[in-house]
């Protein structure tokens, strides 16, 4: 099969090469499937499990990708819940051969079904960013309606997701970024935008929840807003700074099914949106990876037609 592969942790994107690897056969409580879409996270290039398997081991050349939408075309011993020939969506295991080839083998257990009417290229660009912001927001953040909800990167692929998340669940939503993304921002459903460049961060006051997805001096800053009995929640890493009066939470997004399932019933109601920016074939992948201008949302590599 074709793939992208990766063999130097140094090279970044540039490092990545289109070439034959062999078909992937499912094991046990695992599934084959054939990739139609599949969207990758530059950030993936820096983490262990891209490099070495769950004993260290080095695993390379590796392919990366972990969210993916395509059709189950076998079943591994043991496997339940699937169907071979049915329609599926969701998130590759760190220290596995990832999704930007055409055909994965994924644990039956990481993969939700997709709705008919949903697009692949929609399957593929909402198992990381829509995982982890409904982890963040009601599993880790412990969300209630009513709350106030502060959204750093709001226009971006997880924090447009945040955002349309806890506007629909009840919360007054204020998100950050660049004054470019202030329009995008509030069209994703923030009620009020702060220019991270040129605005005070104090002026916003004290919030319910803050959901932080660049950490460094953004992050220790936000600690403060953090009214007593609130929470701070971070994909950036363990926060510098933490709420004098609240809770500090780092997480790692992890697979699951029904939450999958949750995102998909708002994407086909309409009451939830992907922010995609391009879209490559897999042939041409590793130059859209490596394009000079900054593209507005996930690159979404269509593996097929």
């Amino acid at each position: 099969m074709k793939a992208i592969v990766v063999t130097d942790p140094t090279a970044g994107t540039a490092g990545m090469t289109l070439t034959e690897r062999p078909d992937p056969a499912p094991g046990g409580n695992d599934v084959l499937v054939e990739v139609h879409a599949s969207g990758f996270t530059p950030g993936e290039l820096s983490w262990p499990g891209t490099w070495a398997d769950h004993l260290g081991r080095d695993r390379t050349p590796s392919i990366p990708g972990h969210e993916v939408a395509g059709i189950v075309r076998s079943l591994g011993y043991g496997t339940r819940g699937l169907s071979v020939g049915q329609r599926v969506f969701g998130l590759a295991a760190w220290d596995r051969d990832g999704t930007l080839a055409e055909s994965v083998v994924i644990e039956a257990r990481n993969l939700a079904p997709l709705p008919g009417d949903i697009d692949f290229t929609i399957g593929a660009s909402l198992p990381i960013s829509g995982l982890t912001a409904w982890q963040g927001l009601f599993v880790h953040g412990r969300f209630e309606a009513g709350q106030s909800v502060l959204v750093h990167g709001a226009a971006g692929g997880v924090g447009s997701i945040v955002a349309q998340l806890a506007r629909e669940a009840g919360a007054y939503v204020i998100g950050t970024g660049r004054a470019a993304d202030r329009e995008a921002a509030l069209d994703f459903g923030a009620q009020e935008f702060l220019d991270l460049e040129h605005d005070e961060l104090a002026d916003i006051g004290e919030v319910d929840l803050v959901f932080d997805v660049i950490g460094g001096e953004v992050g220790s800053r936000s600690a403060a807003l953090v009214r007593a009995g609130g929470m701070l929640v971070t994909i950036a890493g363990p926060p510098e700074a933490r709420p004098a009066e609240g809770i500090a939470v780092d997480f790692v997004v992890e697979a699951d099914r029904a939450q999958l399932g949750e995102l998909a019933t708002r994407v086909r109601d309409g009451r939830l949106r992907t922010r995609i920016g391009r879209v490559a074939d897999l042939g041409g992948a590793v130059a859209a990876f490596n394009a000079p201008e900054r593209a507005a949302g996930k690159t979404i590599i269509r593996v097929r037609a």
